[in-house]
């Protein structure tokens, strides 16, 4: 099992090109990023976490841009959205810059993607909150089409556009791992009909026995090898036990939490993190 971490990338924090250097130095597979575009300050949509909305949220990187300066600094350290929100992001344009940076880095981007939370976001990009799953399917299915044809078309009821040229082409053939984001068994059935790999949480309905049986079990309900699906656990527990737990389910990665915190503490952090590997 793999150990990574994932990060808000802020104007106020540690530089995410020297955590990336960092991590890489210290063997830690990969850094995924975290993406909000804007958060609208009528705050409608309450926090899931509960109270407050974190500073993070709201000070947050563009994760592509990001994501390219430390593809930059780093050599092997895999790269990825944790998660890009597809019910707000334009398909034609996203799929050009996950082509470009997958390009770019040799390969090494892995596209974590949902379709939100946040009510009052989806809203002021044109998006209703109840059609975000349909949304984010046909934009992921229109951008597969454009990764992996030289003429591709996509005629739904959200993404329309005729014959188009597009490239690059993803380095990673057919495309980067596109591992999506839930927990409910909606989630699993979705994975295993679009989806490469499952990015859950635990504490929100995620079990490592009993959730990686669900998937198993679904994979082979709809004939397709459990094993080509991978699982990346978003905000894993920084405990040996409970990693090993994960680790026995069959889970193929586990994310670490990098808080906002001062430098000499993320740094102090990831020396903790690393006797875990």
């Amino acid at each position: 099992m793999k150990t990574g971490v994932f990060y808000f990338p802020t104007d106020y924090g540690m530089s995410a090109i020297e955590l990336a250097k960092e991590l890489e130095s210290r063997g830690f597979d990969a850094l995924f990023v975290c993406e909000h575009t804007h958060v609208p300050v009528s705050r409608k949509t309450p926090f899931p976490g509960g109270g407050e909305l974190p500073k993070r949220y709201i000070h947050t990187h563009d994760p592509f841009v990001t994501l390219s300066f430390c593809a930059a600094a780093t050599t092997n350290l895999m790269l990825g959205t944790g998660i890009c929100l597809m019910s707000q992001r334009d398909p034609i344009v996203t799929a050009k810059a996950v082509a470009s940076l997958d390009q770019m880095s040799g390969g090494r981007f892995l596209f974590g993607v949902g379709a939100g939370w946040n009510q009052d976001e989806m809203e002021n990009h044109g998006q209703a909150y109840e059609n975000r799953f349909k949304v984010m399917e046909e934009r992921l299915e229109a951008m597969k089409a454009l990764w992996t044809q030289d003429e591709a078309e996509y005629h739904g009821n959200f993404v329309d556009f005729d014959k188009s040229w597009s490239w690059p082409k993803p380095a990673q053939k057919p495309y980067p791992p596109i591992l999506l984001g839930g927990e409910t068994e909606h989630t699993i059935n979705r994975i295993v009909r679009m989806a490469d790999g499952w990015f859950p949480r635990p504490g929100r309905g995620f079990e490592p026995i009993e959730s990686m049986a669900k998937l198993r079990a679904a994979a082979e309900k709809a004939g397709r090898d459990p094993k080509s699906i991978q699982v990346t656990v978003f905000r894993a527990p920084s405990e040996a036990q409970q990693l090993e737990a994960y680790q026995q389910a069959g889970c193929d990665r586990v994310l670490l939490e990098i808080p906002d915190a001062p430098r000499d503490e993320i740094l102090a952090l990831l020396d903790d993190y690393q006797k875990l590997i």
